[in-house]
């Protein structure tokens, strides 16, 4: 069994096939006969895991084993505790109401990488880094709440799941490295 982390960079799409606006995984990932467990949109950023490991990638991705992803998402505005319990019970989006999660607000260390291209800047509306630990991971679900609740996703950073932590590995944005198939860390095997 192979296990590899990938700090997916900004703009980089979750497959292998080659695009022809975009960098695809195959930019990234040199390793043969890998597959993502779950996925990032093109625009997130942050932690993939990758796996030849039907078992394994299934206990990662599927919302029925209820492995906590950890986002950092820079909201635009300035939400207050209201807004981090409105998220925490759960978001309705119109087809589904997501299930309750943790948030508060987040204040990222000084080695999180810059983006590029960086995000926008406006003068006059601040922003504000929130982090949510999610067990569903539907797809853009991170960015439909805050969206749902006022205060949209400027940039989103996947900063952990399970007890696997993106800054504890020490990936720079394009970074691999290889896990063991059976480590300390809980929540993957």
């Amino acid at each position: 069994m192979r296990l590899i982390a990938l700090n997916k960079p900004f703009g980089t799409i979750c497959q292998f096939s080659a695009h022809d606006t975009r960098a695809s995984l195959a930019d990234w990932v040199q390793t043969p006969d890998v597959y993502p467990a779950g996925r990032l949109d093109a625009d997130s950023e942050g932690l993939l895991l990758l796996t030849d490991d039907g078992a394994l990638q299934a206990r990662i991705a599927e919302p029925r084993h209820k492995l906590v992803k950890r986002y950092w998402a820079q909201v635009e505005g300035a939400p207050g505790g209201d807004v981090l319990e409105a998220l925490a019970r759960g978001v309705d989006l119109g087809d589904y109401v997501t299930r309750p999660c943790r948030a508060g607000f987040a204040e990222p260390p000084a080695t999180l990488w810059a983006r590029n291209p960086p995000i926008r800047y406006r003068a006059a509306i601040p922003t504000t880094w929130i982090e949510l630990a999610i067990t569903e991971g539907k797809n853009r679900q991170v960015r439909r709440m805050t969206a749902a609740v006022g205060f949209p996703t400027l940039r989103l950073v996947r900063v952990g799941i399970g007890a696997l932590d993106i800054f504890a590995l020490g990936l720079a944005p394009g970074q691999t490295t290889a896990l063991p198939p059976h480590s300390p860390w809980d929540g993957l095997a």
